[in-house]
């Protein structure tokens, strides 16, 4: 994915780090949201409808409302979900990180104004709600954990905190299961799905090249980076006396002995003041 380079050399700078905390704080506060002011929740969604209408806060504020999950399982799920965020992020590198996940939105939104835009042309103009109620956060969580079990097959869960199940199982019923909600679903629940998944279905297979997000790719360059300091780390000169080396400062000069058998060298204020070594 050439393009993904190129923007990553122009627009990497702009990266927002650490993607995943933010998007676990808005869940965070959207449960609040859910069990405090439930009516709230109703003028959080993706309501093309209503975006039209003036309500444009509608195209963020859908990232408030939370995935599905139980009140007691809140924590665990979402330290879950940060752990596969930060994990793809350090894998595949924060720009792409960003890509992946803000263009997975980003589909989410264009569906929704598909979809609204099918449904306005289909009953001759007259505006139709209850398309929020197809576009969520869930899909965009499958997302993300499906991408983990493409990076990261081999990583183990432990489902109900007993049974050891490798991510990449567990990747294989989620497109199971994503695929029977599709075909199970009206041609709103199937737009809404595809939308949501397109980030991976783009990302991940419009190239073959995977050997560069690989766990194995990460660390031979994460070997290859530490042995770059290493290297950065050697110096030229070195005082025999003192050990200051060209490092300690750009005025320091360095001479050898004349008189000091062996390849000894001296900074300009230990050249003339040192004790000569000799070897017999």
């Amino acid at each position: 994915m050439g393009f993904l380079n190129k923007w990553e050399r122009k627009f990497g700078k702009y990266a927002i780090p650490n993607l995943t905390f933010w998007l676990i704080g808005a869940w965070v506060l959207g449960f609040i949201i859910q069990y405090t002011m439930p009516s709230v929740q109703m003028m959080l969604t993706l309501e093309p409808a209503y975006i039209l209408r003036g309500q444009v806060w509608r195209l963020v504020s859908w990232l408030l409302i939370p995935p599905s999950v139980n009140i007691l399982f809140m924590i665990f799920v979402l330290s879950c979900y940060y752990f596969i965020g930060t994990s793809i992020e350090q894998a595949i590198g924060t720009f792409r990180y960003n890509v992946y996940l803000i263009g997975g939105l980003l589909c989410s939104i264009l569906g929704a104004f598909a979809l609204y835009l099918f449904y306005f042309v289909a009953e001759r103009g007259i505006s139709v709600t209850g398309i929020g109620y197809y576009f969520s956060t869930e899909y965009i969580t499958m997302s993300l954990f499906m991408a983990f079990a493409v990076i990261f097959p081999n990583v183990e869960f432990r489902l109900y905190f007993i049974i050891p199940l490798k991510a990449k199982w567990l990747g294989i019923v989620d497109a199971v299961w994503m695929g029977f909600m599709f075909l199970a679903s009206s041609a709103a629940g199937r737009v809404a799905i595809l939308s949501s998944l397109m980030n991976f279905l783009i990302f991940f297979f419009s190239t073959r090249n995977y050997k560069r997000v690989s766990p194995g790719e990460i660390h031979r360059k994460q070997v290859y980076r530490q042995q770059m300091r290493q290297s950065d780390l050697v110096t030229k000169h070195k005082c025999a006396i003192c050990g200051r080396t060209e490092r300690d400062g750009a005025d320091l000069e360095f001479r050898f002995c004349s008189k000091c058998e062996g390849n000894y060298e001296y900074c300009q204020e230990h050249l003339f003041t040192h004790q000569h070594i000799r070897r017999s």
